[in-house]
């Protein structure tokens, strides 16, 4: 184990609820004999969403045994990928996205925001258990970067003085709507949409809804 992020502090035993066992059953299911292995991740994320947001190694066997493959397969995806926490996390897991788009659009004020207002560099928890920051690789979400991931939620166009804002929200309790903190509608450009709003043709610039309307689009 040495190298690897893994809690000192194990539970002696791990079982899935008689509910997650139904879905793991479920999930297993979609695949054809000989390929339940494929069925690895969905179940390291369920184990996950049970035992408090991170994966103890006792459920690192129980998944094992379950798929029949061996345990090191099992914890060789479990650290591969930033989405499974091998070790308690804070009530609020930060992952900020620091690649390429989300960093030419300021997320090293996200990060500064974020070492300023809770104190955390990269891999650390507060003492008080409410914030886990972690940064990480491309969330996918780079035209609406920088991008702040808070547990399963998205929080985009972040910047020092937004990010400051919602971590506050969250310390008080208080979850706001994810999506734009900047108000931004979905993915558009800042000033509002611009695609096909109006085009030129041999009369001039006419709206392109008034052309549909006309029926010169050849558009139903």
């Amino acid at each position: 184990m040495s190298g690897i992020d893994i809690a000192e502090n194990q539970p002696e035993s791990f079982a899935f609820t008689s509910e997650n066992m139904a879905k793991a059953d479920a999930i297993i299911a979609k695949y054809p004999e000989g390929r339940q292995a494929s069925a690895v991740m969905p179940l390291l994320d369920l184990a996950q969403r049970q035992h408090d947001n991170w994966i103890p190694l006792a459920a690192i066997d129980v998944i094992s045994e379950k798929l029949k493959m061996p345990r090191i397969r099992v914890l060789e995806v479990a650290t591969f990928y930033t989405m499974y926490n091998l070790k308690p996390v804070g009530k609020y897991f930060l992952q900020a996205c620091t690649t390429t788009p989300c960093w030419l659009r300021g997320s090293d004020q996200v990060m500064k925001c974020i070492k300023d207002t809770l104190g955390l560099d990269n891999h650390q928890t507060s003492d008080d258990g409410m914030f886990t920051l972690l940064e990480v690789e491309c969330l996918g979400a780079c035209a609406n970067a920088p991008i702040l991931q808070v547990n399963d939620e998205f929080y985009e166009d972040a910047n020092y003085e937004n990010t400051a804002k919602l971590l506050e929200s969250l310390k008080k309790g208080e979850v706001p709507e994810p999506g734009s903190l900047s108000g931004r509608n979905h993915s558009e450009p800042e000033a509002g949409a611009q695609t096909l709003l109006s085009y030129k043709d041999n009369e001039g610039t006419r709206s392109y809804d008034a052309k549909i309307s006309a029926g010169e689009t050849g558009e139903k």
